[in-house]
């Protein structure tokens, strides 16, 4: 289905559904639903995907592996589950469950997250190109450095996200 023809559902400011649009006619101030997913491997490594430079929202901006706007008639999981095979060709993945997170800068979205902890080469993923320009493992000291020297090669909301992930993977952590 085309993009602009596509209905996203439409949710109040406690994520309840109270209708759908196409989305070549939200308004900045309507609160919708993204999925999205954050990948980790056996290292600890984060794999993030820099947008496309087409891309309406952020483009050519660094961001989760896979996000996607929740359409009329799906949930979030199943959503994040197209996604991912969608953008970066995971198939018969099963996430966790993760956070929800509330978002009212640029735009006012609920984010139910989804986990995983995967090890892939990134040779063997098929991008989606018009999605993604490309993805790339960062270490977490690598990430943080960059967020801290170069904010604005990253989604506005990624040092929000990297602290959210990083204070919750010490929360599970063996050590503590």
């Amino acid at each position: 289905m085309a993009e602009s023809l596509k209905r996203r559902i439409i949710v109040d400011e406690t994520d309840t559904i109270i209708g759908y649009k196409q989305s070549n006619s939200l308004k900045k101030d309507d609160w919708y639903r993204v999925s999205a997913l954050w990948i980790t491997n056996s290292k600890g490594n984060i794999l993030l995907a820099k947008r496309h430079h087409s891309k309406s929202h952020h483009p050519g901006k660094w961001g989760p592996a896979v996000a996607g706007t929740v359409d009329e008639g799906e949930t979030y999981e199943e959503n994040i589950i197209k996604e991912a095979e969608e953008e970066l060709g995971l198939r018969n993945i099963k996430p966790t469950l993760g956070p929800k997170t509330r978002t009212d800068a640029d735009y006012c979205h609920f984010t139910q997250w989804y986990l995983l902890n995967i090890d892939i080469e990134i040779s063997l993923l098929k991008i989606q190109e018009d999605e993604v320009e490309k993805v790339r493992w960062f270490s977490p000291p690598e990430l943080h450095r960059q967020l801290q020297n170069h904010p604005d090669d990253f989604l506005p909301t990624m040092k929000k996200y990297f602290a959210l992930f990083s204070s919750n993977s010490k929360k599970n952590s063996p050590e503590q």
